[in-house]
């Protein structure tokens, strides 16, 4: 198995190795992991699959693995989520899940688009105008599924005030359970910003009593954060923010300040083995390892990563 390391000249090295089961793939391309949680003896990871030579995520439906050798080697099981009913808000694509095992069930939380607006042939267009996603959750009592929509999804949308940092994109939820409240962070792009939203992406939060909402908002959060992950550390939350490539922290989960600046190397769209995020698990240790996706033009795929902090 092949391991490709770097070496961060920050306190952070992050290294990579190759997985079986659901890495390089000639048929199928895979992307934007979930986090990962332990049922039993098994590993289980959720993810974007497309057929090959696809790579967006926007043509994708969900997918998942599983693993007894702490992730080294997957195997993939089956479709976890398809597309919604047409007209539906995930009636094109659903992608970048998530996972939280609360009091006995499964909560799958997920980004999806309908096809475009007006479009005459009920295509997906990618426009920066019009394509709006939304976050939406679907649960079961296994996590092996069947997974069910709940009655009043989508659970997050953009907002309708244009100048918000959310107003034309919501997407990748982090899940976490905090003063007895559930917590979503996710990453909000500004409709003002058009083709440069992606560079300008920011992360924000929305709680709820339920894993099934109604969830408010809070607002942004940290800016430069355009892929999302989270987890507990001590007392406080930790957040990996790709685009400034650095490690931030907040004691309420709220009020981040950066602890690790100048990051070499970082995961792409990472899912964090998460002990938190199952049931009853009281385990809010650094974490150490999880799935990342690596790609080039034409091609996807899914590989482990371990963080040494």
């Amino acid at each position: 198995m092949a391991v490709h390391e770097v070496k961060s000249t920050a306190t952070v090295t992050f290294s990579y190795s190759d997985v079986m089961g659901i890495g390089v793939d000639s048929v199928y391309n895979r992307r934007d992991p979930s986090d990962v949680i332990k049922v039993g003896n098994k590993y289980y990871v959720w993810y974007s699959r497309m057929d090959s030579p696809i790579t967006s995520g926007y043509w994708a439906t969900i997918w998942y693995a599983t693993s007894e050798d702490e992730g080294h080697t997957w195997n993939e099981k089956g479709m976890a989520l398809g597309l919604g009913e047409e007209g539906a808000f995930d009636s094109h694509s659903v992608f970048t899940p998530n996972i939280l095992a609360h009091k006995g069930k499964y909560y799958l939380y997920y980004t999806a688009v309908k096809p475009t607006l007006g479009n005459p042939d009920k295509k997906f267009e990618g426009n920066h105008t019009t394509d709006f996603t939304a976050i939406g959750v679907a649960v079961a009592d296994s996590p092996d599924g069947p997974f069910k929509r709940i009655v009043n999804n989508p659970v997050i949308v953009h907002s309708e005030v244009v100048s918000d940092f959310d107003s034309y994109r919501v997407d990748d939820a982090s899940m976490m359970v905090r003063d007895g409240k559930i917590w979503l962070y996710y990453k909000g792009r500004c409709i003002e910003h058009g083709k440069e939203g992606p560079k300008r992406t920011e992360m924000g939060v929305a709680m709820a009593d339920s894993p099934e909402g109604p969830f408010e908002k809070k607002g942004s959060l940290l800016d430069k954060g355009h892929e999302v992950l989270i987890w507990k550390e001590g007392k406080g939350v930790s957040c990996l923010a790709s685009i400034s490539q650095s490690i931030n922290y907040a004691k309420d989960g709220l009020q981040f300040s950066m602890q690790h600046d100048s990051l070499e190397n970082i995961p792409k769209a990472p899912g964090l083995y998460r002990p938190h995020l199952e049931n009853g698990n009281p385990d809010v240790g650094i974490p150490g390892w999880g799935i990342a996706m690596n790609g080039r033009k034409g091609l996807t795929y899914l590989l482990r990563y371990e963080m040494t902090k």
